[in-house]
C-alpha cells in the first residue's frame, strides 16, 4: 500500500534470483499470507515455509490477483502471468530486500530491544518525538524475522527518523534484523526472564541482544541492569540512566507519587532538572525514564522532555473485541490511527462472520508520510478490498476526500463531537464495528457508547496466545494430519464465535460442539466450517440437517433412529462419525458390536461415514500407557474392519490434546484439539514456556477494611484474622463462577503483585481477601488467574480439573478478546 518502488527485474537482480520475469510490474508491497490481500497488483508474495508453507498457496494468492513471487522452487500447477523469482531461501531473501531498501535511506535510525517494554518504548517515542519528525516505526510489535523487513519496508523519502524494535527468542538472529534495521542510535529496555528458554544463560541472552547495537554510534540503557554485561558494550558513545548510581548521565534521585501522577526529579548535565508522567506502575516508570534518557541523548532540552512525557497517552496494542448494543459486536482500536495498522484492524474486521453487516468508524492519519490525496486513496483501496457496508470518516482531512470512497453507505463529521450529537438519529444493529481513531480524536468516547454495559469483572481472552497454541500442536503433527478444534461448552468457557472465527480463518479442518445447539449458533454466526455434534439427540435431527452439523452415532437405538429420519426426508449420503467405545465407557459402540456394526453400514445409502474414532483415557498419565496402547491396538481393529465394510476409506482420529504429543504414532488422519487449545495440557509442564494460557480472569475492590484480629468476616462467621489487618471486598462470588470451596484461605489473587487469600465464605456476588501486606485502595485491579496465578494452581487449590474452573465461569462475566 506505498509508493511504488522496484520493478520486478530490480527485485531480481536484488535477490539474485533465477526464473523469468514475464511482465516487468511495480512492487509496493510485501505479502507474506495469502489471506491478507489488499492490493494484489502491486504485492510481492513470499512463500515462506514455517508452520504453514507459503508455496501451498501460490494458486490462492494468484487467483487473488498477485503476479509476482519469491519461491525456493516452482510450485505446482499453472500462471502463465506470474513472474516467478527462484531462491534458496525465501525468508532470506526477504531480509535482504528490506536491508537493501534500508541502505538506500541516509536517515537516523533508533533500534529498540530488550526483554519487555521494547514496544510501548518504541511507541513512546513516536509520541514523544512525532511533533518535529516524521518517523516511520514498526506498525504494532512487528519485531521478528519477519514483522521487522515489513516493517522497514515502510521507508519513503519522507521520513527522516526511524524508530524500529527487534525481537529474539534464540542465538543466531539478531545479527539478521540489525544487518536490515541498521540503527544509529541504540536503546535497550529492560532486562527479564522473557525467553530465557531458548537461550543457555542470562549471560548469551544479553549477548544476543546487544548484537544490535554492533554498528551504533550511541546506546542509552540502565547502569544498574548492565553491571555485569559493560564488557560486552561496544559503541563508541553511552547514554546511562540510574536510580542508583550518581554518576549517571541521567540520575533519578526523587520520586513521588503526586495525585494520580508520576513525578521525578533527576540530575542532567550537572543541573537538576524534573519530569512528571500520568502513570504510576513500576513499568511504565521503568519505561518512561528509558524514553526521558533518550531524549535527552538525542539532544532534546530538559523542558520540552518535560511537557511531552507529561502528555504521554497509554499504548494499546491490541484490538480489543466486545459485545456491544443491539446485538453489534465491537473491535475496539481507538488509541492510534495509521495506515499499516489499519490494514491489521480491517484484516481482523474480515475475519468475523458472525454479522453480515461490516461497519468503520475513522478518524483523519497523521504522520503517514504520504500527501493527503495519496493517503486517502490508498485508504479508500483498503475499505473496498476488504468489502466494509457502513463507511463513517471523521476529522477535516478525510471528509474532504469523501469521494474517494466506494461505499454504499458513508457518512463524514468534522470531529468526534459532532458524531455522538448525531448517534441517537443512527441505526446500529447486528453488525460489526471497528472503530479506530488516532488519540487527539477520543475514540474512547465512542467506544463506551457502543460497548454493553457489565460489572467490572472480566476474563480477558487473548487469541494471539490461543494461535500459538494452535500452532505449537500444529507443528507436531506428522504430513497430512487434520486438527479438529474442540470448542464444545462455550470453548471451553472461552467464548463462541469469537473463537471460531478465528480458527476458521487459520485453516483447522473441523469444529466439535457437545450439542446440536451450539453449532447452530455457531452456523448463525457465519461459520461454514465442518462442524461435528458429539452428543447426538434424537430430538435435534431437523437441525443437524438444516444447518449441516454432522453427527456422532454412538450406538445402534442412535443409528436406527437416524437412518428412519434421513430415510423419510429422502436424504442420500448423510455424513456422520462413528465413535468406538475402547475403554472410556461413556459412549460408543464396543468391540463385540463392531461386527453388526458393520452389517448396517454396508451398502446404506442413506449415510456417509466421515471418521471412525475413539477417546484416549488418560493420554497425560505415564502410568496408563499400557492402558492407551491397548485401546489404540482396539481401535485399530475397529476401523480396519469398518473400512473394509464400507469399501472405501474414512478419517481415523483417537488422539486428543495430550496424546498429540505423547503418541504421535496414533495421530492417523486426524487429531482433536481441546484443552491444550487454551493452554492447559496435562503432558506438558508450565516450565516449559511453550503454551500460553489464553485466559485472564479479573475483577476489582470495591472497599477495604481494617480488621482487628479475631473478628468475623463473611456468612457463619467463618472467617477472621489471626493479627489486626485490612481486608478487600472484591467483586467476584460463586455466581460468577468462582466456586465456594475457594472460601477460608483456600483460594488466593493476586493483587499489586502480591497474593491475597481469601477470607471467610465466598458469597454469590463478592468475597473478601486478606489485603494485610499489600498497598491497595478502591478501584484496584485484582487477578483471579492469569499466566503467572495459573489457571492449574487453582484447580489444584479445590481438588479439581481446570476445565471445571474454566467452564464455571458465569456468562454474566464479560469476556474481551484481544487480538495483535
Amino acid at each position: 500500500m506505498y509508493k511504488s518502488r522496484y520493478t520486478t527485474t530490480q527485485v531480481k537482480q536484488i535477490l539474485n534470483a533465477t526464473g523469468d520475469v514475464v511482465n516487468d510490474n511495480s512492487i509496493s508491497l510485501l505479502i507474506t499470507d495469502s489471506r491478507r490481500i489488499s492490493n494484489p497488483s502491486g504485492g510481492l508474495f513470499f512463500a515462506l515455509s514455517g508452520r504453514r508453507n507459503g508455496h501451498e498457496f501460490v494458486a490462492e494468492a494468484y487467483n487473488a490477483g498477485v503476479r509476482d513471487f519469491v519461491l525456493s522452487a516452482k510450485p505446482q500447477g499453472y500462471f502463465p502471468e506470474a513472474n516467478l523469482l527462484i531462491v534458496p531461501d525465501v525468508l532470506a531473501a526477504l531480509q535482504q530486500l528490506a536491508a537493501h531498501h534500508r541502505a538506500a535511506f541516509n536517515l537516523p535510525v533508533v533500534g529498540v530491544t530488550g526483554s519487555n517494554g521494547k514496544t510501548i518504548v518504541k511507541e513512546w517515542l513516536y509520541q514523544l518525538m512525532s511533533p518535529d519528525r516524521n518517523i516511520v516505526r514498526n506498525p504494532k510489535s512487528y519485531n521478528s524475522q519477519i514483522g521487522v523487513p515489513l516493517s522497514v519496508w515502510q521507508i519513503n523519502e519522507k521520513n527522516d527518523l526511524g524508530i524500529f524494535e527487534a525481537g529474539v527468542s534464540t542465538t543466531s538472529e539478531m545479527d539478521k534484523l540489525e544487518a536490515i534495521i541498521q540503527p544509529e542510535i541504540g536503546v535497550l529496555t529492560h532486562i527479564g526472564s522473557a525467553h530465557d528458554e531458548g537461550f543457555s544463560s542470562r549471560d548469551e541472552k544479553v549477548a544476543e541482544k546487544l548484537k544490535l547495537f554492533k554498528h551504533s554510534r550511541l546506546l542509552v540503557y540502565n547502569y544498574e541492569q548492565m553491571l555485569d554485561y559493560k564488557k560486552l558494550i561496544s559503541t563508541p558513545e553511552t547514554f546511562v540512566w540510574s536510580r542508583k548510581f550518581n554518576q549517571a548521565d541521567l540520575y533519578v534521585f526523587s520520586e513521588a507519587v503526586i495525585a494520580k501522577n508520576y513525578y521525578m526529579r533527576a540530575v542532567y548535565k550537572g543541573a537538576e532538572i524534573e519530569c512528571i508522567i500520568p502513570f504510576r506502575d513500576e513499568a511504565s516508570i521503568e519505561n518512561a525514564i528509558i524514553c526521558w534518557a533518550t531524549m535527552l541523548a538525542m539532544g532534546y532540552e530538559p523542558a520540552v522532555a518535560d511537557d511531552r512525557l507529561e502528555r504521554l497517552a497509554p499504548v494499546s496494542m491490541r484490538l480489543e473485541l466486545k459485545n456491544g448494543i443491539n446485538d453489534c459486536s465491537i473491535i475496539d482500536d481507538t488509541y492510534n490511527s495509521d495506515i499499516q495498522s489499519l490494514e491489521i484492524a480491517l484484516n481482523f474486521l474480515s475475519q468475523q462472520n458472525q454479522h453480515q453487516k461490516k461497519t468503520l468508524i475513522l478518524s483523519d492519519i497523521y504522520q503517514s508520510g504520504l500527501q493527503q490525496e495519496v493517503l486517502y486513496k490508498q485508504v479508500a483501496e483498503l475499505v473496498k478490498a476488504s468489502q466494509v457496508d457502513k463507511f463513517i470518516g471523521i476529522g477535516t482531512a478525510i471528509s474532504g476526500y469523501r469521494d474517494v470512497f466506494e461505499v454504499a453507505e458513508k457518512q463524514f463529521y468534522p470531529d468526534t463531537t459532532g458524531f455522538l450529537a448525531q448517534l441517537q438519529t443512527q441505526h446500529y444493529r447486528n453488525e460489526t464495528i471497528l472503530v479506530k481513531g488516532s488519540r487527539s480524536f477520543e475514540f474512547e468516547r465512542i467506544s463506551r457508547v457502543f460497548v454493553q454495559k457489565a460489572h467490572e469483572t472480566v476474563m480477558e481472552i487473548n487469541l494471539n496466545a490461543m494461535l500459538n497454541n494452535l500452532n505449537y500442536y500444529r507443528s507436531k503433527l506428522n504430513p497430512g494430519v487434520k486438527l479438529m478444534a474442540m470448542v464444545k461448552a462455550f470453548s471451553y468457557g472461552s467464548g463462541t464465535y469469537e473463537l471460531a472465527n478465528v480458527l476458521q480463518y487459520n485453516k483447522v479442518d473441523y469444529l466439535a460442539v457437545a450439542y446440536a445447539d451450539e453449532g447452530v449458533a455457531l452456523r448463525q454466526a457465519g461459520i461454514s466450517l465442518p462442524i461435528v455434534v458429539l452428543n447426538t439427540e434424537v430430538g435435534a435431527f431437523e437441525k443437524l440437517t438444516g444447518f449441516k452439523l454432522e453427527p456422532v452415532i454412538y450406538s445402534f437405538g442412535l443409528f436406527d433412529e437416524f437412518i428412519k429420519y434421513v430415510q423419510d426426508s429422502n436424504i442420500f449420503n448423510y455424513p456422520v462419525h462413528i465413535k468406538i467405545d475402547t475403554g472410556m465407557h461413556r459412549l460408543g459402540f464396543e468391540n463385540f458390536e463392531v461386527e453388526t456394526l458393520c452389517d448396517l453400514l454396508e451398502e446404506n445409502p442413506y449415510v456417509r461415514v466421515q471418521s471412525v474414532f475413539s477417546h484416549l483415557v488418560a493420554s497425560d498419565a505415564v502410568q496408563h500407557d499400557e492402558f492407551s496402547l491397548k485401546q489404540i491396538n482396539s481401535f485399530e481393529k475397529a476401523y480396519t474392519d469398518i473400512e473394509d465394510a464400507l469399501g472405501y476409506r474414512v478419517i481415523k482420529h483417537i488422539c486428543n490434546t495430550s496424546g498429540i504429543t505423547r503418541f504421535p504414532n496414533a495421530q492417523y488422519d486426524m487429531v482433536r484439539l481441546g484443552i491444550g487449545l487454551y493452554g492447559v495440557d496435562g503432558a506438558i509442564s508450565p516450565d516449559e514456556g511453550v503454551l500460553q494460557p489464553i485466559a485472564t480472569l479479573k475483577t476489582s475492590i470495591s472497599q477495604v477494611k481494617k480488621i482487628t484480629a479475631g473478628e468475623t468476616v463473611s456468612y457463619m462467621r467463618n472467617g477472621s484474622l489471626t493479627k489486626d489487618g485490612r481486608i478487600a471486598t472484591v467483586r467476584i462470588g460463586y455466581a460468577d463462577g468462582y466456586l465456594r470451596a475457594f472460601g477460608n484461605g483456600v483460594g488466593r489473587m493476586l493483587v499489586n503483585g502480591v497474593l491475597a487469600p481469601t477470607v471467610g465464605n465466598i458469597t454469590m456476588d463478592m468475597c473478601m481477601i486478606d489485603v494485610s501486606e499489600a498497598e491497595v485502595k478502591e478501584g484496584d485491579e485484582v487477578i483471579v488467574f492469569n499466566d503467572e496465578l495459573r489457571i492449574e494452581e487453582l484447580a489444584k487449590q479445590i481438588g479439581t480439573i481446570p476445565y471445571e474452573i474454566l467452564t464455571n465461569i458465569s456468562q454474566r462475566v464479560k469476556r474481551v478478546y484481544f487480538y495483535e
